[in-house]
C-alpha cells in the first residue's frame, strides 16, 4: 500500500490541520510516513503545500516527485491546478470550488472550474457553504478530508480517532465539530 498526497492551500485554511490529522491516523494502521511542508507566506494569506507520503514499507524520500501523487487535496481550486503537474494519470484531485482571491490577477473562475471539471477523477466541493449550513464555519478543511477518505486508502474510523487525537485537548465540541464536518464531507463526495 501506498498512497502520495499533495495537500495545498492558502494560509490559515487548515491544510496543515488535515496533514496532521492523515499522518495520525496513519500511524494507528502501522502505516510509515513522511511528510514536507511549504509554508511560503502563509501568515499573508500565501501558498501553503505538504506533501505526505504514506506506505505500508518504508519510504525514503519525503517529497513526491512530477506525475508521482495519488491524491491532490487543495482548499482553493486554483492552488489545485498548480500541483495538477505532480499528479499521476489515476490520480484524485478533491478540492473546494470556492476561490480564495488572494492576489489581484487571480485566473477566471469559471475557466479555472472548466479545467478541473476537465479532467476525470475531481470531486469539488463548496466546502464553505456546507460548512456554513451545517453550522461548523471553522472545520471546512475536515469536510474537504472527508470527501478524499476513500482516496486516500485509510479507514474512515482511523481518521475519526485521529481527530479526536488531533483536537482532543481543544474540548468535546470542537472534536465534534470535525467529526461531524467529517461525516459531511464523506457523504457529499458519494
Amino acid at each position: 500500500m501506498k498512497t502520495d498526497i499533495i495537500l495545498c492551500g492558502v494560509g490559515g485554511q487548515g491544510i496543515l490541520s488535515i496533514a496532521t490529522i492523515i499522518g495520525e491516523a496513519a500511524m494507528k494502521e502501522d502505516l510509515f510516513i513522511k511528510q514536507a511542508e511549504v509554508h511560503g507566506m502563509s501568515q499573508r494569506g500565501g501558498d501553503v503545500q505538504s506533501n505526505l507520503r504514506i506506505s505500508s514499507a518504508p519510504i525514503n524520500s519525503d517529497l513526491i516527485p512530477l506525475g508521482g501523487a495519488d491524491v491532490i487535496i487543495s482548499m482553493e481550486p486554483m492552488e489545485a491546478l498548480r500541483y495538477l503537474p505532480y499528479l499521476n494519470k489515476e490520480g484524485w484531485i478533491i478540492t473546494s470550488s470556492a476561490p480564495f482571491v488572494n492576489i489581484p490577477n487571480y485566473p477566471d473562475i469559471e475557466k479555472v472550474t472548466a479545467d478541473l471539471n476537465g479532467l476525470d477523477h475531481v470531486i469539488m466541493l463548496d466546502i464553505e457553504a456546507l460548512a456554513k449550513e451545517n453550522d461548523i464555519p471553522r472545520s471546512a478543511n475536515v469536510i474537504l478530508l472527508g470527501a478524499a477518505q476513500k482516496a486516500l486508502n485509510i479507514d474512515y474510523n482511523k481518521l475519526e480517532d485521529a481527530i479526536r487525537s488531533v483536537f482532543g485537548r481543544k474540548g468535546d465540541a470542537v472534536v465534534e465539530a470535525n467529526i461531524k464536518a467529517l461525516a459531511i464531507g464523506r457523504a457529499a463526495q458519494k
